[in-house]
């Protein structure tokens, strides 16, 4: 079995030794302690209260699922399903309880119910199916993903207000998120240290045919092992969407990337064996902290990416040297006064890490003084065309106005989102511009940054439940109405199409589908033959629409939620494409512009996101300023066909 210490290797004595036994023994500590003293001394917003419990929440979600998936990697499995588990469960109980009346409590069961299923439908099948966990929970993650859509039918279910409570703070300080993250990590290491399904996990990741042997019921011990890992899962999803105060069917998704990220940086082999709760937890700990001081310092969203990939081969680098070090696994718990030993390592840890960050903080003694003029904008993805000429727009007026704007990528995550959001109320910029994910998951970060009095521009969508400073924004049902009329006009009222919709769950995707068919109704002669989502992507929208042609190939016409997605229609409809059939789009990035001018793509449905990102900039300043701003600014759509592109500019 395994545990959390070291042998003495042979000539490694005195000082030089004992430091050199330290810091492998703790090696996932020191990177944490050498974080926190790296971003206390680089920025000056992080060493601060709403900062570091701003963190503390931020790593909760991911903890609870890398607690569950502790289990697991100690067993020498894999679970690659926690993320869409959470999900789904998230859903069931936020359907349940709202959908269909059932109690609250009742509801909160079902959802860890169906993570407890899920959790046993993935060891049934590794341990009497004979499935790879690698396969198995792949397939999980698949299947719990597509019931969540179903079951939400693609949208944004409201979180009952009496579970919605778990996303608050206690005493009007203590997050409720880091509260529930303590007790799963006590509950982790209480099973793990001193329960027999516990030392089964350690005994199988050691040598699951010595288990056998030895009488120990592996098969059993690996459905019990995987429902665990559903328990944590569900409770992780119930939290994230407290935070959201919606159940979103598209949340955590990636997310079982980081758990397991989380569990390998803390100490545990994938080889299985090794692993423990408080080492998960710090390393749940390093993921937030970088993010969140890389979100304070201005790093780009996609070298964040590259900085924490960094760190994960770092980590299972050091797990290496550290077992050709000397590293031998011994019965967990058995080493005595160990855990006296860990405890005393800790808080040397802790004195140590406050002393220097406490020197560091007078490094930044009154550098905040021009925080009125910084400002934060949060983008829903920056991996598409149209955000990045709002960011484009943004960033012209902002260098133009003499402001120091941080934009940050949310990368389509609702959670992300909120924790860049809570980065920024919490470094106190002077005003905060958002483009939603979600406009309901927007709320409780918006309400932050309100209370904290920074005003909030909401651009291109606007932000539920919540008050905002204005809304800068076109009019995105307008816009699909204006895109179902340009189609049905160029194909003479009558006629086959199809639609491509957005990504499912999002805003933008739900009003332009409900632009698309208000202004269909004036046409009966056009007939709607399939509509599909591809997420506003134009490899997917190549490939499903290269699909759909296959069972409609008479089609006339296609109306794309985005131009990147009517981009790809237009691939795969070859020669068609401008001829035969028409193609409309929606937003005239450069590329769909391009493609008007050539005459492949019909028209988009033009929003001049450059505009919209200098008018949220301007009405920012002026809320800052403490003029009246408009409510609601509206930037018109135009349609841009062939005959007016090229007096169009975004």
């Amino acid at each position: 079995m395994a545990t959390d210490t070291l042998k003495r290797t042979p000539g490694a004595g005195g000082a030089t030794g004992g430091l050199r036994r330290l810091l492998l023994e703790n090696g996932a500590l020191t990177a944490l302690i050498v974080l926190v003293i790296a971003m206390s001394a680089l920025s000056g917003d992080f060493l601060t209260t709403d900062n570091l419990l701003n963190v503390g929440v931020q790593a909760a979600v991911t903890a609870v699922l890398a607690f569950g998936v502790t289990f697991v990697i100690v067993s020498a499995g894999i679970d690659l399903s926690v993320g869409s588990v959470a999900a789904l469960s998230s859903t069931v109980l936020a359907w349940t309880a709202t959908s269909h009346g059932v109690p609250v409590f009742i509801a909160v069961l079902l959802a860890v119910a169906t993570g407890i299923a899920a959790g046993l439908v993935n060891g049934f099948l590794i341990a009497y199916g004979k499935l790879p966990p690698f396969i198995a929970t792949l397939a999980m993650l698949s299947v719990a993903r597509g019931l969540s859509l179903v079951i939400s039918e693609g949208s944004p279910i409201p979180f009952p207000d009496s579970v919605s409570h778990l996303g608050d703070t206690l005493g009007g300080w203590l997050p409720v998120p880091v509260l529930v993250m303590i007790v799963m990590g006590l509950i982790a290491a209480f099973v793990l240290g001193r329960t027999y399904i516990g030392r089964s996990m350690y005994a199988i990741g050691g040598n699951e045919e010595a288990a056998r042997l030895s009488g120990l019921r592996v098969k059993k011990q690996k459905l019990a092992i995987y429902a665990l890992s559903g328990v944590f899962a569900a409770v992780a999803g119930v939290v994230l969407a407290s935070r959201l105060s919606s159940a979103q069917p598209q949340a955590a998704d990636g997310y079982e990337l980081d758990a397991i990220a989380a569990v390998v940086i803390g100490g545990a082999s994938l080889a299985g064996g090794t692993g423990k709760a408080s080492g998960t937890l710090i390393g749940a700990l390093i993921l937030a902290v970088l993010r969140n001081g890389l979100n304070l310092l201005n790093v780009s969203a996609f070298w964040q990416q590259v900085v924490i990939g960094v760190v994960i081969a770092l980590a299972v680098l050091f797990d290496t040297l550290r077992r050709k070090a000397g590293a031998t696994p011994s019965a967990a718990g058995a080493s005595p006064g160990g855990k006296g030993k860990q405890a005393g390592t800790y808080a040397l840890a802790a004195v140590v890490t406050v002393a220097i960050v406490g020197a560091t903080s007078f490094l930044h003694n009154g550098s905040s003084a021009s925080a009125d003029r910084k400002m934060g904008l949060s983008l829903s993805t920056l991996n598409n065309p149209f955000f990045v000429q709002i960011r484009a727009g943004a960033m012209a007026e902002a260098k133009k106005q003499g402001v120091d704007l941080t934009v940050t990528d949310a990368q389509n995550d609702a959670s992300q989102q909120a924790n860049q959001l809570q980065n920024f109320t919490s470094s106190g910029v002077g005003a905060i511009i958002v483009n939603p994910v979600d406009s309901d998951a927007a709320s409780n970060s918006v309400k932050a940054a309100d209370k904290a009095d920074i005003p909030v521009i909401a651009v291109d969508r606007g932000v539920n439940n919540a008050k905002t400073a204005a809304l800068v924004a076109s009019d995105n049902v307008a816009g699909g109405e204006l895109a179902a009329k340009s189609i049905a006009e160029k194909l003479g009222g009558k006629g086959k199409i199809v639609i491509l919709q957005g990504q499912a769950g999002t805003s933008a995707a739900r009003e332009r589908a409900q632009g698309f068919e208000n202004g269909l109704k004036a046409f009966p002669g056009i007939q709607v033959v399939a509509q599909q989502p591809a997420d506003f992507d134009r490899t997917k929208g190549l490939d499903v629409m290269s699909n759909l042609l296959q069972a409609h190939p008479d089609v006339r016409g296609v109306i794309a939620a985005n131009d990147e997605m009517a981009l790809g229609a237009i691939k795969a409809l070859g020669s068609k494409a401008g001829k035969s059939v028409s193609v409309v789009g929606f937003d005239g990035t450069p590329d769909g512009l391009k493609a008007v001018e050539g005459g492949s793509l019909y028209a988009s449905v033009a929003q001049q996101p450059t505009q919209l990102g200098r008018i949220a900039v301007d009405n920012a300043l002026k809320a800052l300023d403490g003029e009246k701003v408009r409510q609601t600014v509206k930037v018109p759509v135009k349609v841009v066909t062939k005959e007016n592109v090229a007096g169009f500019s975004g």
